[in-house]
């Protein structure tokens, strides 16, 4: 299992924290640290479309329309907090959020 998320995100803490209680091996990737590489983008846009972008965040928000217009994936090359975190990649496919339907399908 992939969580891509903040280290300093309070609901990404939450989701770390709720997979290990439940025995899930999961490899962390904070994207202010480590960047988020192409072919992630690419796997996430195709999962889950413009979902995959926090249109709620501070860096949304400081945006250019011109900046708003561009394409998804380069937009999250350029800016990696836009993603919605946490993003979880399991054998099922890519969510994003940490909702009580994602958690549920996700825990169980």
């Amino acid at each position: 299992m992939l969580m891509i998320g903040l280290k300093t995100c309070d609901t990404c803490r939450k989701a770390r924290k709720a997979l290990a209680e439940k025995g899930n091996d999961v490899d962390y990737l904070d994207v202010r640290d480590d960047g988020l590489p192409e072919n992630l983008i690419a796997e996430i846009l195709g999962a889950v479309g413009d979902k995959a972008v926090n249109r709620a965040s501070t860096t949304w928000r400081g945006l250019s329309d011109g900046d708003r217009n561009r394409p998804l994936a380069a937009l999250l090359a350029d800016h990696p907090t836009l993603l919605k975190r946490p993003a979880i990649r399991t054998d099922e496919g890519w969510s994003v959020g940490w909702t009580p339907a994602i958690q549920q399908a996700i825990l169980g």
